[in-house]
């Protein structure tokens, strides 16, 4: 891992592959090792950049609050350390949130978008609701609280399962009350998704019990000339469930 001062913290970030630049962002609350599996499959197309946002993995933790928007301003500024300007983005779950606020603030800088596992849609009210109540029991109980509760919706692959509760019980508190707040406060991102005019891909599990199927087709019916791929059988984790299926759909990148 390297380590670059941005916004005022140090984000961490792994860099690997030579080809197109693509940046994987990853979800909640994890770091950049939920796409080891996938990485090798990508890194003969791709100049792969897997940071971890701020509050996750090796990248600090911040007390003060913040948004989608703050964190896509990190990724701006790694992308600015490494002299990239521009880029394709791949988010997964919460990373899908932060690659829209980025494309949102920079559509200059975006190749191309790809929205694995996630949705365009804010939070509905109580799900708002729910997502404070979760940062007060961490801050309460410690994050065991959302790896017990978060793993099973995650994933019902067992090895997976396993995986990812011991990734989310290293998590810092203040790294996952933080990303709670962001994602309570995101806003719809139904109004820029039609207006994007580089390509975009849509991957999403039909077994995904975290955030539905019809989330991801609710945005490719938003947007008729994204390119959509459903993953029959698959949860949440679809680039640990089945990463050559996810790698494989990410080449439409190398075709677009």
């Amino acid at each position: 891992m390297e380590n670059v001062k941005v916004n005022g913290i140090n984000l961490a970030y792994e860099r690997r592959g030579k080809g197109l630049p693509l940046v994987l962002i990853h979800g909640y609350p994890l770091d950049h090792t939920t796409w080891n599996e996938i990485a090798p499959l990508l890194e003969k197309d791709f100049d792969l950049i897997l940071p971890d946002l701020r509050g996750m993995g090796e990248s600090d933790a911040v007390e003060s609050v913040y948004t989608m928007a703050d964190i896509a301003s990190d990724i701006a500024g790694l992308l600015d350390h490494l002299k990239i300007k521009s880029a394709f983005i791949a988010g997964h779950s919460m990373g899908g949130y932060v690659s829209l606020a980025f494309a949102r603030a920079y559509p200059e800088r975006v190749h191309g978008l790809a929205m694995i596992s996630s949705q365009m849609l804010a939070d509905a009210p109580d799900r708002k609701e729910g997502r404070y109540k979760s940062a007060a029991e961490v801050a309460e109980k410690g994050v065991g609280v959302v790896a017990d509760a978060l793993t099973p919706k995650l994933t019902a692959d067992a090895r997976v399962q396993s995986f990812v509760h011991a990734l989310m019980k290293k998590q810092r508190a203040a790294g996952v009350i933080g990303s709670l707040k962001a994602m309570a406060q995101r806003p719809d991102s139904s109004d820029i998704l039609a207006k994007f005019n580089f390509p975009v891909l849509i991957v999403h599990g039909d077994a995904d019990a975290l955030i539905p199927v019809e989330r991801g087709r609710e945005m490719k019916t938003a947007l008729p000339s994204a390119h959509y791929v459903e993953l029959p059988g698959l949860g949440h984790m679809t680039m640990m469930e089945n990463p050559k299926a996810v790698a494989e759909a990410l080449s439409f990148f190398v075709k677009a």
